[in-house]
């Protein structure tokens, strides 16, 4: 039985902690926050809830996995899961919409040919059906293994099967995920579609390969779910699983340094002055915390220029309506401008951006069946030192993100009675992840920068979980990572994930 301390209680750490308390191991996390659960965290004013973090749950096995894993029960004993059905609804720069159904690709199919025209649902469909070759071509690598230490075959093959697209003699493939929309959907609303996904996990359709084609096949094969009292349940749930294994818990527990000795971690030294011995340790905490913390060891992980993500929640007069979508995506007017002031130097808020509206069908969220709760959310740029925008700037830009959202909610200023703004400050004071940065999922190809580093260090005995390392942001990912330091402590560095 080893003692094994973890820096920082997040969705990743949480779950790396109960499976080794399981395994027999003595369990301490040290929070810098009063509480848990990382980016999942719930706001709630005069009777209204929203989550300001991740708002749906694609890929409940990981998390299913979990609690047998570590109870024998199942996750919905410990949580009310539920199919959100449509999966979500679009509405096009070009006055367009279309609601696609919950894990049925035949149903996708049939609802886009019906609104945008024959031919357009068929060509998604095909997609589709290549984006599951890229998925079962990368699924283990990326989500059930460690890192593999020949990384570089991750990093330089694209899994994604494009079709060969001939054009003025020369015959091309594509590489990007921009290029599968204009040769292969051909359809400015199906790349619209297919671009969201990316931008969504804060990624530039521009720049990101064509393996990124499995975040829509994820969606629409596995489906969207929602856990009712929003993700800050499933956050609790986890929580209480740690403890009922006996995990300790320290919060406002800042870590200042990765004690080493003999050239492995050896436990950590606290903001307080004092120490924690450990035999292993486990970082779930931003590269930026992390450097500081591990001395003279370099940069123990690379720090990614990732944008970060503006969110207004609104608390509305009036019932939710009957049969509305819980998720609709307004996309941008002007792509190219969007992604220009994303991912563009100098970046900027000036636009319209592709726009989330959550709008869950749950009496937690609201004081009564009067009123109503919703969600906002839109990738915007990080912003650092002088570069930073005041806090003016970001409510301007709310205001442009209220006016995009009455496209999805008619009367939408009428009904407002209040709503708040949750910038990229507050992602990183609750993460530490400078200028309030947010992981993306790993994905093959693009020279391997979209890759995470792996789960275990250059220093012996020092682990890392979470977004900031494999297999990268999201809450399954997060969980995933869980189970790979769990596994690599319990088994050795021999360890090549579930069977």
């Amino acid at each position: 039985m080893a003692r094994i301390a973890v820096i920082g209680a997040g969705m990743g750490a949480m779950a790396a902690a109960a499976r080794l308390a399981v395994a027999g191991h003595r369990v301490a996390v040290y929070e810098r926050t009063e509480t848990y659960g990382g980016a999942v965290r719930r706001f709630e004013r005069d009777g209204f809830a929203f989550d300001t973090g991740p708002g749906l749950l694609p890929l409940p096995a990981v998390y299913r996995d979990l609690f047998v894993k570590t109870g024998k029960e199942p996750l919905e004993s410990v949580v009310d899961l539920v199919q959100v059905d449509p999966s979500s609804r679009h509405l096009f720069a070009d006055g367009t919409e279309v609601s696609l159904p919950n894990a049925s690709r035949a149903g996708v199919v049939a609802a886009l040919n019906e609104a945008l025209g024959a031919g357009a649902g068929d060509r998604w469909g095909d997609f589709l059906v290549r984006a599951r070759e890229a998925w079962d071509r990368t699924r283990r690598p990326l989500l059930e293994e460690p890192l593999w230490p020949n990384w570089s075959v991750l990093a330089d093959r694209e899994p994604y099967p494009s079709v060969p697209h001939k054009k003025l003699l020369r015959t091309r493939r594509a590489g990007l995920l921009a290029e599968i929309g204009a040769w292969e959907l051909r359809d400015p609303r199906l790349a619209a579609l297919l671009d969201g996904y990316a931008l969504a996990y804060g990624l530039d359709p521009s720049d990101a390969p064509a393996s990124a084609a499995v975040l829509p096949y994820m969606e629409h094969a596995f489906g969207t779910w929602y856990v009712r009292g929003g993700m800050r349940e499933l956050a609790r749930a986890v929580y209480e699983r740690c403890v009922a294994r006996r995990v300790e818990f320290h919060f406002g527990a800042e870590v200042t340094g990765v004690v080493e000795k003999d050239g492995r971690a050896a436990g950590l030294e606290l903001g307080d002055g004092s120490v924690v011995e450990a035999e292993f340790v486990v970082a779930g905490v931003a590269p930026e915390v992390l450097n500081r913390c591990v001395r003279g060891a370099g940069s123990v992980l690379p720090r990614h220029g990732l944008p970060s993500r503006l969110t207004v929640l609104l608390a509305l007069r009036g019932g939710r309506p009957e049969g509305v979508a819980h998720k609709t995506v307004v996309h941008a007017e002007d792509r190219e401008r969007e992604l220009g002031l994303l991912f563009g130097s100098p970046p900027g808020l000036d636009a319209r951006p592709t726009l989330t509206v959550l709008r869950p069908d749950d009496v937690r969220s609201v004081p009564d069946a009067d009123h109503e709760a919703i969600t906002l959310t839109a990738t915007v740029p990080t912003f650092t030192g002088s570069g930073w925008p005041d806090s003016e700037a970001f409510a301007d830009h709310a205001d442009k993100l209220i006016a995009t959202a009455e496209r999805a909610v008619p009367n939408l200023r009428e009904r407002l009675l209040w709503h708040e703004v949750r910038t990229p400050a507050h992602i990183a004071e609750t993460t530490g992840a400078e200028g309030g940065a947010v992981p993306h999922p790993a994905l093959a190809a693009a020279d391997g920068r979209l890759l995470h580093p792996a789960n275990s260090t250059e220093l012996p005995g020092l682990f890392t979980v979470g977004g900031w390392s494999h297999p990268g942001g999201g809450l399954p990912h997060a969980g995933m990572s869980g189970a790979l330091v769990a596994g690599l402590i319990v088994e050795g560095p021999d360890f090549r994930g579930s069977q």
